[in-house]
């Protein structure tokens, strides 16, 4: 494509490369971050994603000879040869990843006449084999595993297996075959015979990624249109890699604390009288729970920014009075406009030219839940603003949070065609284009708007995203069913989000679509309880699934596991603050701690949570006994205390009300007292939960929801734990509410430590 190399020239931290057919270059990010571009439509595109990008102080030399222009770091060589080939090798010159020299192995699957006798008969039949505008092929040789790529189906190790981005809503229950749902993040991690990698493609049109399916010798990710624009990152071992990825796209923000308790919904609570039935059977029942979602019901006419006065009268009042028992309210918001001359927002939206539009320049309509709706088109920075500045409505009735949905954009009247005319920025686009980041830009007005009229941390929660999305918005898996099946792809698709930078997210607890059991309820909240988003959530038509409704072993089953999420907030708030910091993810697969235990590259029903909890929960129906593995090093069982010694299978007993946990060996975990909701009461004791051996942590305090800690406004403190003798010491004092003791809890005995 690209023709043999003619001459290079280095512009500051670029090295602009030009072919006989073309030119490119690689820009130097950091010494372990190049970024290898090449304009194919000749269109300047501003990355949705990308937040920051150094590279003017990286040094690197740069020569050519036989075998290319060759760029070197500190920490890589890269070789750009002819046809924009590109090979990337670490400090030692071993090869890390290379373009694959080859021609694609396209193999026709079936013929054309049974085609179309499997079509006529109603069949799908999937077509893998295109040629796409933009193609990179990647040789496989030193390949073990690859992980990421967002919210997809199937299990944690993506190879072998193909997906495409194009967010997708799809309320079919989600199997191992799906290709798309309804986020697009484009990034994996290759875990490899030497040092791991990441590659984000940058691309927001349809694309597509076979990660070694299509042939044992290479993986390919390409995409129908748009530029050749990826990032290659390499770190020493994944935890950087992901380090490097949100360095690049941005970090999930320390949310507020309340965000991280018990949130309960469905589709939908359509009165506010039933509302405060939930929330008084809520409390009756002793089941902490900071939040109540409101879905489509709680508006007028289905019309976004308004409530009924029919269903919830007195919206202001109805608000205050939940608040006073502690809950917080969210409301959905969707992306459709409903059509109706005079209601403010259609006819705002419709005066200020902010709907997308047909080529022939009128207003693109389709059907969604209103009725005939217009899509507000976010691409265009006025409409965000305007969209924002829509929030203050909710802000002034009293809501905490916005919940965006319906945002790929689905519409019921078919898919928005490709020639939906939209913005990016000030350049004239089409739906091609905008489709995979409108959710994205959806969540940016959301935050902005939050963050200006309320003033706290905003807490956004959205269906569809793109990369980068983590900076504004916390994201649910979208519509699961209450099936076994997608218990058991709880634990893989939330471990490849939070590699793939969203790491505030959760699955619907309990299963949203079809009627969720009483067994499996039980199971899937002691799941759900260590995600990091832990919501209860069905649908319409479905069984109601609020614990209370299943039986008193269920009720106390759920208790238990609610109550366990309460006392561990502390310990989830600091995964948050080390998440901001640095990228790791609450939630992570056992590969990011143990990159070298061969037993956890295939690790789908076991997670860590932080670097001290590992959870083993129980996702088969009839299930007592549970096959645990525990990586090397001392383990000890949370609910018995039992020493165990690592690098083994153990057999757990696991009846209904046990979801085997365990605790590495020095751990120093914080927690609160059990409250039925975050603030209830003043926190004065931190209890600290102290296991043998020697281990230390950061514990982090601020006042859990201003953004006053940006300024220095927080309490950072130190433990050390030896066998048990714990030194506390606070490296950083900033905000008043200092504690007043530490209450230690070590093998049985409880010690009390004042504090100045």
């Amino acid at each position: 494509m690209f023709g043999r190399i003619k001459d290079y020239k280095t512009e500051g931290n670029k090295v602009n490369v030009e072919f006989e057919k073309g030119s490119g270059f690689i820009e130097i990010i950091k010494d372990d971050i190049i970024r290898i571009f090449s304009s194919i439509d000749s269109v300047e595109r501003n990355s949705k994603a990308i937040c920051e990008k150094a590279g003017d102080s990286v040094k690197f030399n740069v020569s050519k000879d036989e075998n290319g222009v060759k760029i070197v770091t500190e920490l890589l060589t890269i070789v750009v040869c002819d046809d924009f080939k590109t090979d990337v090798y670490d400090k030692d010159g071993q090869s890390v990843c290379s373009d694959f020299r080859g021609e694609r192995e396209q193999v026709q699957r079936i013929s054309d006449e049974d085609r179309k006798l499997l079509e006529g008969e109603g069949h799908s039949v999937g077509e893998e084999n295109g040629n796409y505008k933009i193609q990179v092929l990647k040789k496989l040789d030193n390949v073990k595993a690859f992980y990421g790529l967002g919210d997809k189906t199937g299990f944690l190790n993506k190879a072998g297996y193909h997906y495409e981005m194009w967010n997708t809503d799809n309320p079919d229950p989600q199997v191992d075959c799906f290709k798309a749902l309804y986020k697009s993040i484009p990034f994996f991690i290759a875990l490899t015979t030497g040092r791991p990698y990441g590659i984000f493609f940058d691309n927001t049109f349809h694309s597509y990624f076979d990660m070694g399916k299509e042939s044992q010798d290479y993986y390919y990710f390409a995409a129908d249109e748009g530029d050749l624009d990826y990032y290659f990152m390499l770190g020493e071992s994944m935890a950087d890699v992901i380090k490097g990825y949100t360095y690049l796209t941005g970090r999930t923000p320390l949310p507020q604390m309340f965000t991280l308790g018990y949130h309960q919904s469905r589709w939908s609570y359509s009165s506010a009288d039933e509302v405060r039935q939930i929330a008084d059977n809520m409390r009756k029942n002793r089941i902490p729970c900071d939040t109540i979602h409101l879905d489509i019901d709680y508006m007028d006419d289905f019309k976004v920014f308004t409530f009924s006065e029919q269903r919830f009268p007195a919206v202001k009042e109805f608000v205050n009075d939940l608040s006073s028992e502690g809950f917080k309210i969210v409301t959905i918001i969707d992306p459709g406009v409903k059509a109706e001359d005079g209601y403010n927002i259609y006819e705002e939206g419709k005066s200020n030219g902010y709907f997308a539009k047909s080529e022939d320049g009128s207003i693109y309509k389709n059907r969604v839940w209103p009725g005939t709706s217009v899509f507000p088109d976010f691409g265009n920075g006025d409409v965000r603003k305007w969209w924002g500045d829509n929030q203050k409505y909710l802000v002034d009735m009293g809501v905490r949070g916005v919940w965006n949905d319906m945002n790929e954009p689905a519409s019921f009247d078919g898919p928005l065609p490709d020639n939906v005319v939209f913005r990016d920025g000030d350049r004239v686009t089409n739906h091609k284009e905008i489709h995979n980041v409108y959710g994205h830009f959806m969540a940016q007005a959301t935050y902005d708007g939050l963050k200006k009229y309320d003033g706290r941390r905003p807490y956004v929660i959205t269906r569809a995203c793109y990369a980068g999305s983590q900076k504004y918005t916390t994201a649910w898996t979208g519509d699961n069913h209450s099936i076994w099946a997608h218990l058991q792809m709880a634990v893989p698709q939330l471990c490849n989000m939070g590699i793939s930078g969203i790491a505030f997210a959760g699955t619907d607890v309990g299963g949203f679509g079809s009627d969720v059991t009483p067994e499996l309820l039980a199971r899937w909240v002691q799941t759900g309880c260590f995600s990091p988003l832990f919501r209860n959530h069905s649908a319409k038509g479905t069984r109601y699934q609020e614990p209370w409704r299943f039986g008193d072993e269920v009720l106390d089953i759920y208790r238990k596991y609610v109550e366990l999420r309460y006392r561990l907030i502390p310990y989830f708030y600091d995964l948050f603050h080390e998440c901001e910091q640095t990228g790791m993810p609450v939630l992570r697969p056992l590969i990011l701690n143990y990159p070298d235990d061969k037993e956890v590259i295939n690790m789908n029903d076991e997670f860590m949570v932080g670097d001290s909890i590992l959870v083993s929960p129980v996702v088969n129906p009839g299930q007592t006994k549970k096959m645990v593995y525990l990586p090397k090093g001392v383990w000890y069982d949370y609910d018995t205390k039992e020493r165990i010694d690592g690098g083994t299978y153990i057999i757990k007993d696991a009846p209904l009300d046990i979801c085997p946990v365990y605790i590495k060996a020095g751990a120093i975990i914080p927690n609160y007292p059990v409250q039925q909701y975050i603030g209830e009461q003043k926190i004065e004791k931190l209890i600290l939960d102290v296991y043998p051996g020697e281990g230390s942590c950061t514990h982090y305090q601020d006042d859990g929801e201003s953004f006053e800690y940006q300024d220095g406004v927080y309490n950072e403190y130190r433990f050390a734990n030896c066998d048990g003798k714990v030194d506390v010491e606070i490296v950083h004092h900033g905000y008043k509410e200092k504690y007043k003791e530490m209450e230690i809890h070590y093998k049985g005995d409880i010690n009390i430590i004042q504090m100045e």
